[in-house]
């Protein structure tokens, strides 16, 4: 009968029952990342981004050691702390049959031409990696590109870049301190240093050193480097989650990079097509943890836009504007009033000033759709 109600689905029917799992599936927060992290574009953005990785990390460590290269010289312990960094970092990168030999490093000087090519390399591929991880995390948060001038942009780059280098020297130098006092720690106790036991421990202790580097660095990136305003706790929980996802990748990187590379027809340059496809994961951690950072925020309701000094520069020029144009109709009512209660040359006045400030209005309101046209046609 036409005014009786269609009955419920019957939620036991097989159908029924797959669509409440479909629903379930789709509604847990590591398928809605990916959801987003797809619709975003992330496969092509770590694309780029490993990309221009593989020539900023060839440029970067040629010119590190260019310069730190006189300093490691002259300690070999921190020297060989420095390469063994970097080797856990990017498997396949700097050994024997590595891409890097280690003995080339320490013959790289920044005062010939090669270094001084390398030196333009790394500015330019660096600020470049930077800044398009920059726009990639912004874009995960769903943000504009930031409006701080370009030149002050890629000088905070450089800095950044910089201090990244600096970074990698420190948390070498906190590596090889560790090991030299595990060592005198076994000492004291008695234990033999090459023991399975002292070897585990001197194991974990160097995973827990790399993974809090890996989360301050993820962090820094979220935050200093995207200029995202990130809640504290959830910035600290996206970049434990991204530390410990390239802690994990480093383990594993040998045996990823092995069946990655071993098709014979590449053989002749497996390692780097390898360090190729291990950034290319990196890169894909990067921007998965960040957009783990959107979607915790987006379910607690947490604007990222609201939160940039973009936005709150929009929001403040918007209430200025409302409260000119509140202070303007307020004029204008106390000027049509004038009109029609005045005569003569008060009545000529108060006409010539209301006809004065609805044109200032209409050009401002001109103004205005034009800047708003442009800025459609340029998105």
């Amino acid at each position: 009968m036409g005014g009786m109600s269609a009955p419920p689905p019957d939620e036991t029917t097989p159908k029924a029952r797959i669509a409440a799992l479909i629903a379930w599936v789709m509604a847990l927060r590591p398928v809605r990342v990916f959801l987003r992290f797809g619709a975003s574009g992330g496969e092509i953005m770590a694309s780029g981004m490993s990309f221009q990785a593989v020539f900023a990390v060839f440029a970067g460590i040629w010119v590190g050691f260019s310069i730190f290269g006189i300093v490691l010289a002259t300690d070999p312990d921190v020297m060989d702390a420095v390469v063994a960094q970097l080797s856990n970092a990017i498997p396949g990168l700097i050994g024997d049959e590595g891409a890097i030999d280690p003995e080339a490093l320490s013959q790289a000087r920044i005062f010939g031409w090669t270094g001084a090519i390398a030196l333009v390399g790394l500015v330019l591929t660096a600020v470049g990696w930077l800044a398009s991880t920059r726009d990639s995390i912004r874009r995960i948060f769903r943000l504009d590109p930031p409006s701080t001038n370009p030149v002050l942009l890629k000088l905070k780059d450089f800095a950044l870049a910089l201090a990244f280098a600096v970074a990698i020297v420190l948390s070498s130098v906190v590596s090889l301190v560790s090991n030299q006092g595990l060592s005198f720690a076994f000492g004291l106790l008695g234990i033999d240093s090459e023991s399975t036991a002292a070897l585990v421990v001197a194991w974990l202790v160097g995973v827990v050193i790399v993974f809090v580097f890996d989360t301050l660095v993820l962090a820094v990136a979220f935050r200093v480097l995207s200029g995202v305003k990130i809640p504290l706790r959830r910035l600290i929980a996206g970049a434990a989650l991204g530390g410990a996802a390239l802690g994990v990748l480093k383990v594993l990187g040998s045996q990823l990079l092995g069946g990655a590379t071993s098709n014979p027809l590449l053989a002749s340059f497996a390692v780097i097509i390898g360090i190729m496809i291990f950034l290319n994961l990196v890169c894909r951690v990067i921007l998965i943890s960040a957009t783990w950072i959107a979607v915790g925020m987006d379910d607690a309701g947490i604007d990222a836009r609201s939160l940039s000094p973009e936005q709150k520069e929009a929001e403040r020029l918007q209430r200025v504007a409302e409260a000119r144009d509140t202070l303007a109709e307020a004029e204008r009512e106390r000027l049509r009033e004038l009109v029609a209660t005045s005569h003569g040359l008060a009545r000529r006045r108060a006409r010539k000033k209301l006809e004065r400030l609805e044109a200032d209005t209409e050009a401002e309101t001109g103004a205005e759709s034009a800047h708003d046209q442009g800025v459609g046609g340029r998105r």
